[in-house]
């Protein structure tokens, strides 16, 4: 007799333990994650960017689109990413910030090319943020930190411009979690390796920001949403010894310094 109460209390343990398990699983999270294909994606992606376009001006000048595109591109080609799936963007702004939208938008401030000393620390950026856009963490950030309902009723139309606004801004200042930015800065020391760049210039560019005068820091958005910057600049100097040690630019000194250039003197009323 004792036995079977002793049995029976288990059997009820074991069941509520079980009960409280399942409750405890985000069911309607996991079948709604279906519901995110690559429409739904390209839906939001375009209802960000066309949120940026409304409030930002986007700089088409050739000399800046060409010498942007050639370094995105020659980073695609050396590392098999299919260049179609990536729209560049470059956005007149002071701050020092990049970062990535869903369905493959990448959006580059004028501000971070203007500060790279050379075009190996915008091209360790540009390949940390392609990381974000290849491992998918654009869509796992905004699942966890938005939630999924509230993207579906966005791309229905039914988010409000409110709600896109705090997503969009979700996005380009808040960071992604520790985990998933250093699987981005180890991911880009590889593309950066196989486009023959050197990995080194990237963690200089994180060494120089992180020491950046406080009259100024406000300025470097990629600063406060990329913490840890000594930290992710030894690991990523670490991860890329021994791998290459011939190196190339992309660009012409004639081509960087005149994208440079016409950065600064860009027509604002255009």
């Amino acid at each position: 007799m004792k036995k079977s109460i002793i049995q029976g209390v288990i059997s009820i343990g074991l069941f509520f333990g079980m009960w409280f398990s399942l409750k405890e699983i985000d069911w309607v999270g996991i079948f709604k994650v279906e519901q995110l294909t690559d429409k739904t994606e390209q839906k939001l992606g375009d209802l960000f960017w066309e949120g940026i376009k409304k409030t930002e001006q986007e700089n088409k000048n050739t000399d800046v689109t060409h010498a942007i595109d050639s370094i995105v591109n020659h980073i695609c080609l050396s590392n098999n990413i299919d260049i179609e799936k990536l729209n560049v963007h470059v956005i007149m702004k002071d701050e020092i910030n990049a970062f990535a939208l869903p369905n493959g938008h990448l959006v580059i401030y004028s501000g971070l090319i203007l500060n790279a000393d050379n075009q190996d620390e915008l091209a360790g950026v540009i390949c940390h943020e392609i990381a974000h856009i290849e491992l998918n963490h654009v869509m796992k950030k905004l699942t966890k930190e938005i939630g999924l309902s509230v993207l579906i009723s966005i791309t229905t139309g039914n988010g409000g411009t409110e709600v896109i606004k705090q997503t969009l801004k979700t996005l380009s200042s808040s960071a992604f979690d520790r985990s998933l930015e250093k699987e981005a800065d180890l991911k880009a020391v590889d593309y950066l390796v196989n486009a023959n760049i050197n990995p080194t210039n990237f963690a200089n560019f994180l060494y120089k920001i992180s020491e950046t005068d406080s009259n100024i820091e406000s300025y470097i958005t990629w600063v406060s949403t990329h913490p840890e910057s000594k930290e992710r600049a030894k690991y990523i100097i670490e991860q890329s010894k021994g791998k290459l040690t011939h190196f190339k630019s992309i660009l012409s000194n004639d081509t960087w310094n005149k994208l440079k250039e016409e950065l600064n003197d860009f027509d604002y009323q255009e």
